[in-house]
């Protein structure tokens, strides 16, 4: 992608919210959680969760949490465009918002992480400039599939809507892109637009596809790879002439503008334990820090780096961030126990009964607003 001197820090320095009336309280009688249906599936069953049982151990998120978080969920929201009426299972939070302390409940029956990134980026699914002209497209860590399938149907629309507005030729003669995706867990629906389809796969290991991908993207893949110049190599072998790659990840630890989150806090003790566990694992959380070095390496040009910031809550004064930080939230609060879990247990060999006692107090601090923490991006 160009030479890497293209770096833009989307999110400066953020300003933090002294309104003490848009304070948020999540009690457990405010959040609440629906159960999805379960489905057979052979699973590695480790302190309470499942994950994946293929290359057992790789990952350190249980693919139920990853079911019951991300793919159907309906969640209060304090965005009004993001409003979806399909009932489905369900997550709930409800969400005192600045001084008037109105309910804004929107419904959403998509992936919250998957929100979390689309109110990060101002609604932006993707930044690569080859993406909507891809005809192949390769999805690495796909999870529930959200991102694949929406990629996948708004391309064929808009390609669609172009053609005919273009009266280039017909409609249906027009191939829309090819959208793979792949992850090492089978929890993707069955039911995906026709140009969308999902493998079973471990993209550390050799890449068997016949073709080459005009545009491969992987979102929240840190602590995934035990290599990450080797997966960035084989993905530039994989790439047809002009393809692109985008990696879009958060870093631990978390960082702070204002010395607010500090040591003695539960929740900066834990940040820095996750950290440290996942690099005795071989798999660091703290990789993303040197994926322009390893594009470059590679052979990539036009490297583009853009930061970002999640803040832990709504702390920011700042609208759009609050929003972000409500979002982190839902996505990160909601999934705590399923980030913690494996890392404490496996990194630092805590008991299931030591991760869930401590995890209390990395809760409360989350929802802290005088903690003015935020995941870089």
């Amino acid at each position: 992608m160009q030479e890497p001197d293209d770096e833009q820090h989307v999110d400066d320095v953020l300003q933090a919210d002294t309104d003490e009336d848009s304070a948020l309280d999540l009690g457990e009688d405010q959040i609440s959680t629906a159960s999805l249906t379960s489905t057979i599936r052979h699973f590695e069953i480790e302190n309470g969760h499942t994950y994946h049982a293929l290359n057992a151990g790789k990952y350190i998120l249980p693919n139920d949490e990853v079911a019951l978080r991300f793919e159907d969920c309906r969640c209060t929201f304090a965005d009004p465009s993001l409003i979806s009426k399909k009932k489905t299972d369900w997550v709930r939070l409800t969400i005192n918002y600045e001084r008037t302390r109105r309910r804004l409940i929107t419904t959403l029956a998509t992936d919250i992480q998957n929100q979390h990134f689309l109110a990060t980026f101002e609604s932006r699914a993707h930044f690569a400039l080859g993406a909507d002209t891809a005809q192949r497209v390769l999805d690495v860590g796909t999870g529930t599939g959200i991102w694949a399938i929406q990629y996948g149907t708004e391309l064929q629309l808009s390609r669609i809507a172009r053609m005919v507005a273009d009266d280039l030729i017909p409609a249906d003669e027009h191939p829309a892109a090819q959208v793979i995706g792949v992850d090492l867990s089978p929890i993707q629906p069955t039911l995906v637009p026709p140009n969308c389809s999902f493998e079973i796969d471990d993209v550390e290991r050799e890449w068997t596809w016949s073709f080459h991908f005009d545009y491969i993207f992987s979102r929240m893949m840190v602590g995934s790879f035990a290599d990450w110049p080797s997966f960035i190599g084989r993905a530039y072998e994989n790439l047809n002439p002009g393809g692109w790659l985008e990696l879009q990840d958060c870093i631990f630890p978390l960082a702070t503008d204002d010395g607010s989150f500090h040591e003695g806090q539960p929740m900066y003790e834990w940040s820095s334990l996750l950290l440290e566990a996942s690099e005795k694992l071989g798999r660091s959380l703290g990789d993303a820090t040197r994926h322009r070095e390893h594009m470059v390496a590679a052979g990539f040009v036009n490297v583009t780096v853009k930061h970002f910031k999640w803040p832990s809550n709504h702390w920011p004064k700042d609208p759009r961030h609050k929003v972000v930080g409500l979002w982190t939230l839902a996505n990160i609060g909601e999934g705590l126990e399923g980030l913690s879990m494996a890392l404490l247990s496996r990194g630092h060999g805590w008991s299931r009964e030591q991760v869930l006692a401590y995890l209390t107090g990395v809760r409360r601090d989350l929802q802290d607003r005088r903690i003015h923490a935020y995941w870089p991006m």
